[in-house]
């Protein structure tokens, strides 16, 4: 598998943890995200997206790794532009919105200042 994207959480939002919690999902953002957004963001220092995002690749939180199991059709876009992308974890095999990339995470997942995200197809 080839990595096609790498950031660290820089900042955390205070409604981000929640968003985990209580929606299963969690919001990743640039520098830069609007306000009224920015609260229930991890904000991450890099949008270089160097590949594709397929079913089938992982992402990998720190030393956990998550079967990608959906990619919403602006996931590319939105992660290479803005460093945006929701990413739910339900295991759901069809995409729910565009901007939402599914994996399989049956166990909560934690995140803090300084977690790495990488993606791999």
């Amino acid at each position: 598998m080839t990595k096609v994207f790498e950031t660290k959480v820089v900042a955390i939002g205070p409604e981000a943890q929640d968003m985990i919690d209580e929606a299963n999902m969690l919001i990743l953002f640039g520098e830069g995200a609007p306000a009224d957004l920015a609260e229930f963001c991890f904000a991450i220092d890099n949008k270089n997206l160097t590949g594709s995002i397929r079913t089938g690749g992982k992402v990998v939180i720190d030393d956990q790794e998550y079967p990608i199991t959906a990619v919403g059709s602006v996931v590319e876009t939105n992660l290479g532009n803005l460093g945006h992308i929701t990413i739910s974890f339900d295991g759901s095999t069809e995409g729910s919105l565009p901007g939402t990339l599914h994996i399989d995470a049956p166990n909560k997942v934690s995140i803090k200042e300084g977690t790495m995200v990488q993606i791999f197809d």
